[in-house]
């Protein structure tokens, strides 16, 4: 039997690579995007498809849903990957408060509404995953350091919202103990991606690595837990 995956904001970035990779494994992969003429174009490269998905508008997730639904019958896995740095994101001491609810609107609101609409689904696999983003920007250990990199990074919009990512991930894991589904989240490195800037050390296709193990766990994988490429992440 096929697993279904759908991965959220994949239309360019590690949610591309993500998609790709999972095709590559032999899932079926649903492609979201907010615009679904960029997640066609992305998912007729990967081999994966587009699904119409704004993580930010209740509306189109619960016809992605419903969708899905019609369709699969079921969710294998859901990759939580549509994420957002705010525009004028900053430091506690300039940050304007739009920004910061312009950050945790997409990055955790949004999320958490996703994650809600599919489980339905995903409980009617035989061993379903959640991989959520998250950041080494969202340990408090790292970022705690005065002698760690991530500690100059003032993205308060950006970091706030993937610490709250990161207990989203941990409550959603205690919720379903015992069900067969397997919740962590995932650091993919600062890769040379939109978002990370196209200098950054690291490939897409690197950073989407460790999101498709945690996507294809086996039954007796971690739950609750925070990975990067190196392992697991202090929180």
């Amino acid at each position: 039997m096929t697993k279904i995956a759908l991965v959220t904001g994949a239309n360019k970035g590690i949610g591309k690579e993500i998609a790709r990779q999972l095709v590559g494994a032999g899932y079926e992969v649903l492609l979201g995007s907010r615009d679904l003429a960029r997640g066609e174009a992305a998912a007729k490269e990967v081999g994966a498809t587009a699904i119409q998905l704004a993580v930010t508008d209740p509306e189109s997730v619960e016809q992605a849903a419903a969708a899905i639904a019609a369709e699969y019958g079921r969710l294998d896995v859901l990759v939580n990957n549509a994420a957002i740095i705010p525009a004028g994101d900053a430091g506690v001491v300039d940050i304007a408060p739009g920004v910061l609810r312009d950050g945790f609107e997409t990055n955790v609101v949004g999320l958490v509404g996703v994650t809600q609409a599919m489980l339905p689904l995903l409980r009617k696999a035989p061993q379903a995953r959640v991989v959520n983003m998250s950041t080494e920007l969202a340990s408090f250990t790292s970022v705690g350091d005065p002698a760690s990199r991530m500690s100059t990074v003032r993205t308060l919009g950006y970091n706030s919202t993937k610490a709250a990512v990161n207990m989203v991930t941990v409550m959603l894991a205690n919720e379903l103990r015992g069900s067969g589904i397997l919740v962590n989240a995932a650091d993919p490195g600062n890769c040379a991606t939109d978002m990370g800037g196209w200098d950054a050390g690291r490939t897409a296709a690197q950073g989407a690595a460790v999101a498709v193990r945690l996507a294809t766990l086996a039954a007796d994988g971690p739950t609750g837990e925070v990975y990067a490429e190196a392992g697991r992440l202090p929180w």
